[in-house]
């Protein structure tokens, strides 16, 4: 009865059902690329040749499964991780915002297009915390910090924030989703 209730062509259950086998299951193989490739690529002529051969499949392989693992949303980038500190980033800054909720989506979408923006989350307000827009700052000094949130409060209208200075970095890895021999 509750099929029927929800479902109440089959064809539009059989959709639902491919559409999350197709973009919610990964093959064991899709796991091992993705574990091979969640810390440091080699850095040589053909990095993904000697990954692909530590895989046991050829290049092309590991390239087209790349691809569509991109294509359908598993993998959204793939990219450098730069020390920012041992680039000239001297500052950053996790700021916290207030924004009206029902500007959360433009202002969050204003916020994230500045260039010295590298994380833009929304959460919810806790108790005495009202804070619910977060940004991740980046810059040469905290006093060009600050200028930069300034300017972002500008162009966005929200003038309630705080900015909060890293002091120490404790730990700062990527999540490994797939550890590497528990691709199971």
């Amino acid at each position: 009865m509750i099929y029927k209730a929800c479902f109440p062509n089959p064809k539009v259950l059989d959709i639902a059902l491919y559409k999350y086998l197709k973009f919610n299951m990964l093959t064991k193989l899709e796991k091992m690329i993705l574990a091979s490739i969640q810390g440091d690529i080699p850095i040589t002529k053909q990095p993904y040749l000697e990954i692909a051969e530590q895989l046991g499949i050829s290049e092309n392989t590991f390239l087209e499964k790349l691809k569509d693992l991109c294509d359908r949303g598993v993998i959204r980038r793939f990219g450098a991780t730069i020390r920012h500190q041992k680039s000239g980033f001297k500052a950053n800054a996790m700021v916290a915002w207030k924004v009206d909720e029902n500007q959360i989506d433009e202002v969050g979408k204003k916020m994230a297009s500045f260039r010295q923006v590298s994380h833009c989350y929304r959460r919810n307000p806790n108790g005495d915390w009202p804070y619910n827009l977060y940004t991740m700052i980046h810059a040469g000094d905290e006093e060009s910090c600050r200028k930069i949130a300034l300017k972002i409060s500008k162009a966005t209208s929200v003038d309630t924030y705080t900015l909060l200075f890293s002091r120490e970095e404790l730990k700062k890895i990527s999540m490994e989703y797939f550890p590497h021999g528990n691709e199971s």
